[in-house]
C-alpha cells in the first residue's frame, strides 16, 4: 500500500472508520478487500460531506490512497473487473461471517470470533459499491452485528451467550478495536475522534429464522485467515473443515443441447457471474461453493434458465 498518510478522521465520518481500520488491517493478506473497503469508505464520505474544509481534505488524501492502490494493483481482475471484485469480497465476508457462526454454534465464545462476525457485516457494507444488497446480505449483516453486541455484551457482563440463532433483543457494542497497539488511521500517532458504538434499534425484536447454515456445512477450509495472538487460540489449532461437496444436478445430463436455446446477454451475463463467484471460492479452497456456481452457470447454459 501507498505510504500516503491521512489526516485526523473528522467527526463527520465517524460512521466509516471502522471500515477504514478494516482496510487497514487486511492491506498485507487482503489488499483487494483493503481497496474496496477504502472505496466504500470514500464513496459514503463523499456523501456525509464533501464540502468543508476537513473533509475535503480527508477525502483528496483517500483518493491519494485508491489511485496508489490501481496503480500497485492494475493487473489483478478484482480491481479492473466489478463483477470479480464484488464476488472477492463477498467470498471474503462469507468466510468471516462463516467461521464466527461456527464457532458461535458449537459454543466457543472469544473476542475473535466477535471481531469476526462485526467485519462481517462492515465487508457486506462495502458490498454496497457493486449495487444493492442482495436479502441474503441483509439478513446476514443484521444477524452479524447483532451476534456481536449480543456476545461481547454478554461477555462483558459475565454471562453465558446462548448459541446459534435466538430471539433478537436491542443491543449496543462499542466496536472500537480492543487489541493493545491497534494502528491509528492514519499511520501516524493520531486516533480517530470518538468511539463509535452499534446501535441495534433497527433490528426487530423476534426470533431470528432468516440464517439457515449448518454447523460447518459450508465453511470454506482454512478458516480463519489469522487468528489473533491474544486470544489463546494458534493457528495450528485450525484443521481444514470438512467440506460437504454438492453431487452434479442429473436433470444436466439429460437437458437439450445448448444449439436449441436462445440465450440473452443478461443470461450470459449472469452465467458469467456464477464462474466468477466459482473461481473467486476456490481462492479459499471452498470446493462446494465453487461446485454450486459451476452447475448453476451450466444449467443456465444449457437449459436457459436458472
Amino acid at each position: 500500500m501507498a505510504a500516503t498518510a491521512l489526516p485526523p478522521l473528522p467527526p463527520q465520518f465517524k460512521s466509516i472508520q471502522h471500515h477504514l481500520r478494516t482496510a487497514q488491517e487486511l492491506d498485507k493478506r487482503e489488499p483487494v478487500v483493503a481497496y474496496y473497503c477504502r472505496l466504500y469508505a470514500m464513496q459514503t464520505g463523499m456523501k456525509i460531506d464533501s464540502k468543508t474544509p476537513e473533509c475535503r481534505k480527508f477525502l483528496s488524501k483517500l483518493m491519494d490512497q485508491l489511485e496508489a492502490m490501481k496503480k500497485q494493483f492494475g493487473d489483478n481482475e478484482a480491481i479492473t473487473q466489478e463483477i470479480v471484485g464484488s464476488a472477492h469480497v463477498e467470498n471474503y465476508a462469507l468466510k468471516m461471517f462463516l467461521y464466527a457462526d461456527n464457532e458461535d454454534r458449537a459454543g466457543q465464545f472469544h473476542k475473535n470470533m466477535i471481531k469476526s462476525f462485526y467485519t462481517a457485516s462492515l465487508l457486506i457494507d462495502v458490498l454496497t459499491v457493486f449495487g444493492e444488497l442482495s436479502e441474503e446480505n441483509v439478513q446476514h449483516r443484521k444477524y452479524a452485528r447483532w451476534k456481536a453486541a449480543y456476545i461481547h455484551n454478554c461477555l462483558k457482563n459475565g454471562e453465558t451467550p446462548q448459541p446459534g440463532p435466538i430471539g433478537m433483543e436491542g443491543e449496543s457494542f462499542d466496536v472500537e478495536r480492543e487489541e493493545a497497539g491497534s494502528s491509528s488511521l492514519n499511520s501516524g500517532t493520531t486516533q480517530p475522534t470518538s468511539s463509535s458504538t452499534y446501535e441495534a434499534n433497527n433490528i426487530p425484536t423476534s426470533n431470528y429464522t432468516g440464517i439457515h447454515i449448518p454447523p460447518g456445512a459450508h465453511a470454506p477450509a482454512n478458516t480463519p485467515a489469522e487468528v489473533p495472538h491474544n486470544t489463546g487460540v494458534t493457528s495450528n489449532t485450525i484443521q481444514p473443515a470438512p467440506q460437504n461437496i454438492p453431487l452434479v444436478d442429473p436433470s444436466l445430463y439429460s437437458a437439450q443441447s445448448p444449439g436449441e436455446v436462445r440465450l440473452t446477454p443478461e443470461d450470459f451475463a449472469r452465467a458469467q457471474k456464477y464462474c466468477k463467484y466459482a473461481g473467486s471460492a476456490l481462492q479459499y479452497e471452498d470446493v462446494s461453493t465453487a461446485v454450486q456456481n459451476l452447475q448453476k452457470a451450466l444449467k443456465l447454459l444449457i437449459t436457459g434458465r436458472e
